[in-house]
């Protein structure tokens, strides 16, 4: 399995490297008629209302490379949760070049808004600079813990990772084995392999090899599913 999806890594620093997301929201334009100002405010309660997942992770989350945001997994995940009637919103949290180490000091700013639902994302990053396994098992197990010390009632999926085989195999090992062993020892919820059938696939993977297509969004969003859809 290592070797079939080597190549994803041949672009070792592109998670690293690649630019940050920026999310642009649209203002709409004013209103001052009594009538919109309701309906504006019926929308904003409705939307209040719902719970929170909240995706925090790398340029896998971000979607780094597509043409349209909203052909991330993240967005695919939120067109589900629609077509289903679900009163669940996402939020995604992905940025380009996140570490545990920064995702660890930046997650208690995310937290300041609610989460229900939190699918933590990272290391994929610690595994291509060779950050040893130790610190990244406990900056994910810090995230966890500041999770549930927040909302202790929030719900948390780990997204599992793989490295590349020409990081040793005892490297690999040890790093393999971090995302399993989190998920019982904190009895949360694991997505085994996010890239699942989408890593090694050159038609599935934007050309640096590393990120994928929008084809390959939509198989990710299948994979998150698989075990997000369990949790409502």
């Amino acid at each position: 399995m290592l070797f079939r999806i080597f190549f994803i890594f041949l672009a070792a620093f592109a998670i690293s490297c690649g630019s940050s997301e920026q999310n642009n929201s649209k203002n709409e334009p004013e209103d001052s008629s009594e009538t919109n100002h309701s309906q504006n405010s019926d929308n904003l309660a409705t939307e209040t209302d719902k719970q929170t997942i909240l995706f925090f992770g790398n340029s896998l989350t971000a979607g780094y490379g597509l043409d349209d945001i909203d052909q991330s997994f993240v967005s695919l995940i939120q067109k589900r949760i629609d077509s289903l009637g679900l009163d669940y919103k996402t939020v995604n949290a992905g940025l380009s070049g996140e570490t545990t180490a920064s995702g660890n000091s930046r997650i208690d700013w995310i937290l300041q808004q609610k989460v229900d639902i939190f699918v933590l994302e990272l290391g994929a990053n610690d595994g291509l600079r060779g950050i040893d396994t130790e610190e990244t098992r406990r900056n994910l197990q810090s995230m966890i813990d500041k999770v549930e010390a927040k909302y202790p009632e929030a719900k948390i999926v780990l997204c599992g990772m793989l490295v590349p085989p020409n990081m040793g195999q005892d490297y690999g090992d040890k790093f393999q084995v971090i995302y399993p062993e989190l998920a019982e020892e904190n009895d949360i919820s694991l997505i085994p392999f996010l890239l699942d059938k989408v890593a090694g696939e050159p038609e599935l993977n934007q050309g640096d090899g590393i990120h994928p297509t929008a084809e390959g969004h939509e198989i990710v969003a299948e994979n998150v599913w698989e075990v997000l859809g369990d949790l409502f």
